[in-house]
């Protein structure tokens, strides 16, 4: 590697590095919120919160790095411009494809990290996050029974624990049970215990009494027990069950999924298209970089490159949502499918065309100054 290979390649990295991390940072905050309200509701710890959020980071960044490479690219190769440094290099001998050389290293390695993201990172990230979501929201034993609230676990049941012991004990319980309307209970106990049944969770509880009203009587009747376990198992299956999204699946089974007795035909299309878009995006890095080296390198100006830096950006926003459009349609039909991969290596093959063609320029058609002669 040359020494100004190096020069420029060290610019875009730690440039990429910073720039990725920012927006990240950004991205996380926003949505981070989203989830402060949902922990707060639950009544669990900051911890809860920042490992939920820290599984989305991948997910963030899968996303974000080829933006920022696209932006840092710019950056960088326009201030070499106007410092004249790629006019003196191109002067002592290096051609345009080696000062696009450094430019490409970095999307080259930006196209391996993000295979590695959405490839195998975030699926399984993503699957993480769905999992302590659903389990925060349904599993009673964990998650469900706040201290010092009345915990409303379905709609026909309420648990009110009074306080949490060291050894995880529920201390000062009292439940509600109005899933018969004819025989409510009511159940009071000093002390309950957590633990677990053949069909999901339960409580022991200890030193307490069940009341409940006759039915037809209208007498109270009430039974002292010494201990009275409660089986949760029932309880958790009423709750939503957990589905698993396409996100958090194996690339291998998007790519192949066919329809089946659980998979309607329209589902089928959705995975196979979710799972090529995982192949597509990450060449979106080299992609938008030959983009952004086609309109600095084939011409410099003394007037600056205002104007080719926005064509530039213009033209990678209609390059996104012409791959989103294209998403959609192979969402729908996998008919479209292969015009994923046209919108992702269309600006790879142009750039990298116009780049290794000696003498190729794209002209400045705006008019010079009186006695001014062009760059």
């Amino acid at each position: 590697m040359s020494g100004i290979t190096r020069y420029i390649f060290r610019q875009l990295a730690i440039g990429t590095v910073l720039v990725s991390v920012a927006l990240a940072f950004i991205v996380w905050l926003t949505q981070s919120l989203q989830l402060l309200q949902f922990i707060i509701n639950k009544g669990l710890a900051i911890g809860a919160w920042l490992q939920l959020t820290m599984m989305l980071l991948p997910w963030f960044l899968s996303v974000i790095l080829p933006a920022a490479l696209f932006l840092v690219t710019l950056f960088v190769y326009n201030r070499l411009a106007m410092d004249r440094e790629l006019v003196v290099a191109q002067a002592a001998g290096i051609s345009r494809l080696g000062l696009a050389r450094p430019a490409l290293l970095s999307a080259g390695a930006a196209v391996v990290v993000g295979y590695l993201l959405t490839l195998v990172i975030v699926p399984n990230a993503y699957q993480s996050f769905r999992t302590l979501q659903w389990t925060i929201r349904n599993d009673v034993s964990q998650f469900m029974l706040r201290e010092g609230a009345f915990n409303q676990i379905t709609k026909d049941l309420t648990v009110y624990v009074r306080a949490r012991a060291q050894n995880g004990d529920l201390m000062g319980v009292l439940i509600h049970d109005t899933r018969a309307p004819d025989a409510a209970l009511t159940t009071m106990a000093e002390r309950g215990a957590m633990g677990r049944s053949e069909t999901g969770s339960r409580v022991v509880l200890f030193n307490g009494s069940r009341q409940s009203l006759e039915p037809g009587t209208g007498s109270l009747s009430v039974l002292y027990f010494d201990s009275y376990a409660l089986d949760f198992g029932a309880l958790q299956a009423e709750q939503d069950s957990r589905y698993e999204k396409n996100n958090e699946r194996d690339t291998w089974d998007l790519l192949t999924a066919m329809p089946d007795s659980d998979t309607s035909a329209a589902v089928a299309v959705r995975m196979r298209a979710e799972g090529h878009q995982r192949l597509v995006e990450p060449l979106n890095a080299l992609g938008f970089s030959c983009i952004a080296l086609t309109f600095l390198l084939t011409g410099f100006s003394k007037r600056g490159q205002t104007g080719r830096i926005v064509t530039a950006i213009a033209i990678v926003v209609l390059l996104q949502a012409a791959a989103i459009g294209a998403a959609n349609l192979a969402g729908k039909d996998v008919r479209f499918t292969p015009l994923m991969y046209v919108v992702a290596l269309l600006p790879i093959a142009v750039g990298m065309y116009i780049i290794m063609k000696p003498g190729w320029r794209f002209p400045d058609r705006r008019p010079l100054p009186l006695g001014a002669t062009a760059a």
